[in-house]
């Protein structure tokens, strides 16, 4: 079964790998998906794949790459959109 979140993180989480570090995670969770940058400084995060492998990169968002500060996460589920990989997007 694929599901998908939409993951929305704030905190000192632009230009510190962010995105490039969730997209490691996704490749090494066997998610597809992308990670954008959003204009008031949080990242956003879209995702599908098993539950069990979303909910280890929900714990990763948590802490994020080690120059990252992390405080707050915001999850929501969605409709599937059968996304061919994972992207780091602009």
């Amino acid at each position: 079964m694929t599901a998908h979140r939409t993951f929305h993180i704030y905190g000192r989480v632009q230009g510190v790998f962010f995105r490039q570090s969730a997209r490691q995670q996704a490749q090494q969770l066997g998610l597809t998906g992308y990670a954008r940058n959003n204009p008031d400084a949080t990242v956003t995060i879209e995702a599908e794949g098993p539950p069990a492998a979303l909910d280890q990169l929900e714990a990763w968002c948590h802490q994020g790459p080690a120059a990252a500060r992390v405080d707050k996460v915001e999850v929501a589920s969605g409709p599937a959109q059968n996304y061919s990989g994972f992207e780091v997007r602009r």
